[in-house]
Parts: C-alpha cells; structure tokens; sequence
C-alpha cells in the first residue's frame, strides 16, 4: 500500500525539477497500515500529518512532501519499501516505523546508504546505545529501559520492596523489565518472580492465579495492545484489583488501550515522557485540537509523531530548509533543543542521539466527561537513557534479555 500525501500546493513542475533548495522536502513516513500494529500505524500517520498541516504544509518556504509507505508490520516488507523511497522516491529523510523489528530492518538498510532515519516510537535500547548509528536519530523517542527507571524509584518511594513483573516474551518486555529490575534492585528491592507469555496470549488466567500468591507488594506489566486490555481485565476479574497495586509500562496505560476500556483500568501508575491529562497549557491545547480532529485522545504514536516532525522541521529552519545536506540536518537535528511541543519541558538529546526528558509519573484517572487518561501525579526532571549509571560502564554490561535482567 502506497500513499502520498502533499501538505502544501507545491511549485510549478519546472520548479520542482530544479536541482538544489528549489523543490519539495521530500519525507518517506513508514507506518503499519495493514498487520498486527495497523491501529498504531494509522496514529502515526495522524500525528505527522496533523503537524505539517498546523504549519501549512511548509517549512523554510519550501513545500513538504511526505509519501507514506505501509510497513505491513513485517522487516522484510519494512527493507523494500525503506529502498523505494529512498531509491526510486529520492526522498530527503525517512521517518516511522513503530514495531521494533521493522525499525532494525531500516536501521540495518540506512547504516550503508547514510539516509537520516529518524525513530519516534522505535525503541530498541541498542539503537542508541552499544549499535548506535550516527544517521539514526530518536526525536521525540526513547529507549525502552529509559522509563521503567524512574517508575522504580517511584515505587521504591512509596515503600514496596517486593516486586513481580509479567512481560510479553520479546526483546520490547526484556528492555523495560530490565531496566526496572535493575534500578529497583540497586536500591534494595527485590524481584521475586517474573513471568514471560507470548504475544497474543488469549488466557492470563495461569498468570493471575501465581501472581495472586506471589508474596508480592506490587506488580509491573509491560504489555501493548490487545495483551494489554487482557492483562488488565483478568488483573481486574480476578480480584487483584485493590489488593495489589498494578504499574504498568507506558504502553500498558497508553491511550490506544484505555480509551476502550472502563473502570478496571483506572488507578494504573506508569512513566512516561507524555501525559495528556497534563496541566501544561501547550500540552492541553495540542490534547483538544487532537481530541476535535480524530475524536480520541493522542496515544505514543500521535503525539510522539507531530512531536518528532516538529522536531526536524524546526533543526531544519536553522539550516534554511536545506534537507540535501545531510551531515548538516542530522547535525542541526542533534543541536535542536525542542521548546513549545506538546511533550511540555524543553527537550533535546544526549550524546548517543536519545532525548533526555521530563519524566511524569503517571496514573489512570477518569474525567468529567467520562473518558480515562494519564494524568501526572509526579515529575522527574532530566531523565536521560542511563538514568543513574555511568553510560560506558552500563554499556559494558549485556543488553537486557530473558537471562539477564540486571546484576544481582
């Protein structure tokens, strides 16, 4: 599948085959249409889509191009069509993807063409850590263990010192369980179990039934998707609800799972670096104006996109819209400190191409019109990727998987 957007009314096509700053900026935008992440993917191409329309489809004076690609959800797919917008498109830059392993794919592709890649949802650890690419940019990202960090602390904090974590067994649920079990355990908690499932369990029963006898305080849950809304609904029917507090990875709260969801999600605490029930004016005007156009919340993948393409665009106003240079894009991209977006606090990026963020913690509550969202009931200022580990020395340690979730 194959669609190509125009945001503004380009040029006259003499114009547009001018060599140089004359043309379009030309923007290749992967999503998941189609597949098992396909309501994510239509997000994202809202979120972008609604950026570029806020600043009439322009950047610099130049006309803005984006074609969109379906990634289908698969790497192979994912590869062919990163080339033909990048071969055949002649685009400037590619943005998108949002399942890890499509990411990796494009990642592996641009390492030899030196294309800007820049990666809003794509969350694999490595990607700006131990296999980081200089061309491969998180804007408006974050690596998956950032967060899970400073919701340990939280936790801590609040005085619970035994902790259970159920994941999705793949590389997404090693990181953020990893990164939790590591800061809870240097501060003297301990994990006592931890249990994997595959994606797309149907049944959370078996879990429900050893979390419950678990000798636990509190559970941690990284889940997306439909796995998440079972989680929550058998955390719920089996009477765990009010008897052990659940927290959840962004992604278990994030609005493309409670929006369809009633009381049993309410009360979830996760971290992250949004929360649109936020009191940050920016924050509530960009929540309102998505709320009108799409009648729904933003999830990660609207807001992380319109806040990614803002990103770029304003790197690219420094440079006066010269998308051909690539050394000078990525380099401006890098220098850019991201102010009025609707992630709130200023944010711009460590030495490894990863934002350092405001971090909320954030809970599950229901408005007055009835419809839940995360609302931020604490804030951990300048939260980077390492957050409370010296970078080399993290770095020297083994990438988060089943086997190794931290020392211990």
């Amino acid at each position: 599948m194959k669609r190509r957007i125009v945001l503004a009314t380009l040029a006259a096509p003499a114009m547009l085959r001018a060599q140089g700053t004359s043309g379009p900026i030309k923007i290749g935008l992967m999503a998941p249409l189609t597949g098992v992440a396909a309501s994510g993917g239509r997000e994202i191409v809202e979120g972008f889509q609604m950026y570029f329309e806020t600043i009439n489809g322009r950047i610099g004076g130049r006309a803005v191009e984006v074609t969109v690609e379906d990634d289908a959800s698969n790497p192979d797919t994912a590869l062919q069509k990163a080339r033909r917008l990048v071969e055949q498109g002649n685009v400037h830059f590619l943005f998108g993807n949002l399942l890890a392993n499509t990411g990796l794919a494009v990642a592996n592709y641009v390492r030899g063409t030196g294309t800007p890649y820049f990666i809003p949802v794509i969350a694999a650890d490595d990607l700006t850590q131990r296999s980081r690419l200089p061309n491969v940019v998180r804007v408006a990202g974050y690596s998956a263990s950032q967060f899970s960090r400073p919701l340990a602390d939280w936790a801590y904090k609040q005085g619970f010192r035994r902790i259970a974590t159920i994941s999705q067994d793949y590389t997404f649920g090693h990181e953020q369980c990893g990164g939790f079990a590591q800061k809870f355990t240097s501060l003297g908690g301990r994990v006592l179990q931890q249990f994997w499932h595959p994606l797309n369990t149907s049944d959370f029963s078996p879990y429900m039934g050893q979390l419950a006898n678990a000798g636990v305080d509190a559970i941690f849950a990284m889940e997306t998707g439909a796995d998440a809304t079972r989680l929550i609904q058998a955390y719920a029917s089996f009477g765990l609800k009010g008897r052990i507090p659940l927290m959840g990875a962004m992604n278990a709260s994030d609005q493309s799972v409670i929006r369809t969801m009633g009381a049993e999600a309410e009360g979830i605490v996760s971290a992250a670096h949004f929360a649109e029930g936020s009191t940050n004016a920016i924050t509530q005007a960009f929540v309102a104006d998505y709320d009108r156009r799409f009648q729904k919340l933003p999830s990660l993948y609207g807001f992380s996109h319109f806040s990614g393409a803002m990103w770029v665009a304003e790197a690219l106003k420094t440079i006066g819209a010269d998308a051909e240079n690539r050394e000078r894009l990525l380099a401006a991209v890098r220098a850019t400190t991201l102010t009025g977006s609707p992630l709130g606090a200023p944010v711009s990026l460590d030495a490894y191409g990863n934002p350092v963020y405001d971090a909320f913690i954030r809970r599950v509550v229901r408005r007055p019109d009835g419809k839940l969202w995360n609302a931020p009931i604490e804030t951990y200022p300048r939260v980077d990727q390492f957050w409370g580990f010296e970078p080399e020395a993290y770095m020297r340690q083994p990438a988060y998987s089943r086997a190794f979730q931290g020392p211990r």
